[in-house]
């Protein structure tokens, strides 16, 4: 729906159903020693020991105090135990802390909970003093205030605490203050929302949004923020839509709706809404309250200009089918502000730029975001993929987690990164969700993460049916938490469980050997190894094999994206930059890539054929795998074992070596082949076993269908050809795929024509003239 900017913890949202009123100022005195229970509460102050029953409710009462005396709050550092790594400290700080933005002046004003052995959390710093001048701006009724601000505290607040009370009637306040009252039951059925009209005025675009969202409310429709207009002249924004969730086709669930508000800004500094189209094109639903607000400072907004993969940037919030969560987010408050403020000026340079922040009753949670290069690598390389977690290794500083393929190259690439909130399935969920969206709902063949339970289920709840394999360095650390003394101790031990996981064929073969190894070394009671041998087809090699998971080793995996760049104890000071430095590092290894395949050439070891079409087709990376598998099929023989018609069946077995033997089957009509070793399944690349039985039988080109096209030299044009099978039919993605290859090419293609003014004139000359044939295309 919108783009979150900053994260403001103030207290808007404090209370459902309330009337806005506004009152003259009253005199403001301070008071100590005041006994609560006495005198009533008007303005509570916080003091070291206070006593709250969660770091969330006196993070609500220092909001609460916020309010009253006139600054707001964000949720700052937060610290960890080092015995178990779990939450024991935060701080709640002034929304002017810092100076990541301009409006920000390096406040010191804080509050800071420690969580004690009884799990209550107290305060154990409380800083009073401001360094700016205080804006009385949002406020409520005393008796309000004093009802929910004695909630939140365990237990009553002692004699002496210090007060700031008001004189005078108790419903009035400082001029501009708002007073915050409970409707009575039934008036926001009597109240009518007001419809938008020309001329319409409102003091900011958010102020018109969230008139625009009211209004959607009481009608029984949602609305999403749509195109920017920027000035021609200093190229500030000066007008924004704010359009009918369902407008365009992005999504089966859109109908291309034309309802939309349209507001200008003035040379006065107001908004004033210049169109609106009132009819929708589909049903309505039935009337309903408002969105959960979103703090004001939350609210940004994106650009739909991209025409193609959809520019994003929104906040989801949890409705009926996603229960609140009560765990404490992982995430330090101060990251959200920097990255949400990073999103933004990327989304200025990059119209793809694809960001998402999941909400929890109120609150930041998880983060997702990936640029335009990334969402059309996914188009390509998105078959196979990693889900990096290995933040969890370790007691971590971010739990940064990334989605990673493999290119033409078999090098990493990244296709989305991750701020996690929590170890929940709801979060999990939430973010494969978020990514798979991104992907403009491409379906990765298979994925590579960790065993845990909460992820195998989310897994599972995004993407059913899909071959999850478990992450090798879990499967690695598991073995040594739960076998690691025979391991150690036993070269026997080890020797026979590496040949039952690593050269077992075929599931009997895996099942006779398993049943052996547990009987020889007493290990049938072992929970583990149960457990383990049910899971069998996410791990053992025998059951992979049928799986594209593009060649990534089964007893190791893919290099870490950012290496020693990027990691979970990355401090925020450090993180952007270093995110952007491994992201450049990694595409210029790539770029070089594409240069050396296009521009160098591997040396022939033979004169056949379908060496010299691998070597046409593949990047230089791929073909040495081809190539090996071609020099080592010299080493085999092949020999007819079965005729059915035109299916073929070949034994193909190793010289001077019985042991090593596999079946090959051959269709002679089409030319269909299955290995019994899977490599092509696997790897996407021929093994030697067929091309041996190629040429016992005279094939010379290698039939089109086992080149796959994620390995060639063109790969980064994507998958045009299938691409409406591939992503079930979608124009959309269709469209989005192309629109992002010629983009990359056109990218190269400008710099490269830039260098020189006679290469600008041959590029011009070159532009024009596909252009005109363009053109002539029916």
């Amino acid at each position: 729906m919108t783009a979150v900017t900053d994260i403001d913890m103030n207290r808007e949202e404090c209370e459902n159903n309330v009337n806005l009123t506004e009152n003259p100022m009253p005199v403001v005195a301070i008071a100590n020693n005041l006994n609560v229970e006495d005198e009533g509460v008007s303005k509570l102050e916080p003091y070291v020991g206070l006593e709250f029953n969660t770091a969330d409710d006196a993070r609500e009462f220092y909001s609460l105090y916020a309010a009253q005396i006139g600054f707001k709050v964000r949720i700052g550092q937060l610290y960890r135990s080092r015995s178990n790594g779990s939450v024991s400290s935060r701080r709640f700080v002034c929304s002017k802390e810092g100076f990541q933005v301009n409006s920000r002046t390096g406040c010191q004003a804080f509050i800071r909970v420690q969580r004690v052995e009884s799990g209550k959390w107290v305060i154990d710093n409380f800083k009073r003093d401001h360094n700016h001048e205080l804006e009385f701006t949002e406020g409520m009724s005393l008796s309000l205030f004093q009802t929910t601000a004695k909630s939140l505290v365990n237990g009553n607040y002692r004699q002496g605490i210090r007060l700031l009370e008001v004189e005078g009637d108790e419903d009035h306040f400082p001029s501009g203050l708002i007073s915050f009252k409970r409707r009575k039951t039934g008036e926001r059925a009597s109240e009518a929302m007001v419809e938008p009209y020309l001329g319409q005025e409102f003091s900011s675009a958010n102020e018109a949004y969230r008139s625009y969202n009211a209004y959607a409310a009481s009608m029984g429709f949602k609305i999403r923020i749509g195109q920017l207009f920027r000035s021609r002249d200093d190229g500030l924004i000066a007008a924004r839509r704010f359009v009918c969730s369902k407008e365009g086709h992005q999504h089966s669930s859109r109908v291309g709706c034309g309802a939309f508000i349209r507001v200008k800004k003035q040379v006065s500094g107001m908004w004033v809404v210049d169109r609106f189209i009132k009819e929708h094109n589909h049903d309505l639903d039935p009337p309903r309250e408002a969105d959960k607000k979103i703090p004001t400072a939350l609210v940004g907004f994106r650009d739909d200009a991209s025409g193609g993969l959809e520019n994003l940037g929104s906040v989801e919030t949890n409705d009926a089918s996603h229960p609140k969560r009560s765990q404490e987010s992982n995430i330090g408050s101060n990251w959200y502000d920097v990255l949400l403020e990073y999103f933004q000026s990327r989304q200025v340079e990059d119209t793809g730029f694809f960001y998402a922040v999941e909400l929890d009753d109120g609150r930041c949670r998880s983060v997702f975001w990936a640029d335009g290069r990334s969402r059309f690598s996914g188009s390509q390389f998105g078959d196979a993929i990693v889900f990096d977690t290995s933040y969890r290794k370790s007691n971590y500083l971010v739990p940064f987690a990334t989605f990673i393929g493999v290119n033409h190259h078999k090098q990493p690439v990244l296709l989305g990164c991750a701020l996690i909130a929590d170890e929940s399935k709801e979060s999990f969920t939430w973010v494969l969700r978020t990514w798979f969206r991104a992907m403009s709902g491409r379906r990765p063949q298979s994925i590579i993460a960790d065993q845990d339970k909460v992820i195998r289920q989310a897994i599972a709840k995004v993407f059913p049916g899909i071959h999850h394999r478990f992450s090798a360095w879990q499967i690695k650390a598991k073995e040594r938490e739960n076998l690691g003394r025979l391991l150690s101790i036993d070269s026997g031990f080890k020797y026979d469980y590496d040949k039952c996981i690593y050269q077992s064929q075929t599931a009997a073969e895996f099942d006779a050997a398993w049943n052996a190894l547990l009987s020889k070394y007493h290990m049938k009671g072992n929970a583990w190894l149960k457990e383990m041998y049910d899971k069998r087809e996410s791990w053992v090699p025998l059951y992979l094999r049928g799986t594209f998971f593009a060649g990534i080793p089964v007893n190791g995996g893919i290099k870490s994206f950012f290496g020693s760049l990027l990691n979970a104890q990355t401090p925020l000071r450090e993180f952007i930059l270093q995110y952007e430095r491994g992201l450049s590092r990694r595409r210029e290894e790539e770029r070089q890539d594409d240069f050396d395949s296009c521009n160098l050439q591997t040396y022939l070891h033979t004169k056949e054929m379908v060496e010299e079409q691998g070597r046409r087709l593949y990047t230089l990376t791929v073909f040495k795998v081809f190539q090996k598998e071609l020099m080592d099929s010299y080493g085999y023989l092949g020999v007819k074992i079965s005729e059915e018609g035109i299916i073929s069946r070949y034994l193909v077995r190793k010289c001077a070596n019985d042991n090593e033997k596999h079946i090959v089957t051959i269709n002679g009509s089409n030319l269909n082949v299955i290995c019994s070793c899977q490599m092509f399944e696997f790897e996407g690349v021929l093994c030697r076993h067929v091309l041996k039985v190629f040429q016992l039988v005279n094939i010379r080109d290698i039939p089109s269908c086992y080149i796959l096209h994620r390995w060639t030299k063109n790969a980064k044009y994507g998958f045009v050809g299938d691409a409406e099978t591939e992503s079930g039919g979608s124009s959309q993605d269709l469209k989005a795929m192309m629109l992002w290859g010629l983009r990359e090419e056109a990218c190269n293609y400008v710099g490269a024509g830039a260098a020189s003014v006679e290469r600008y004139k041959l590029a011009l000359e070159i532009m024009l003239e596909g252009r005109r044939k363009i053109s002539q295309q029916n």
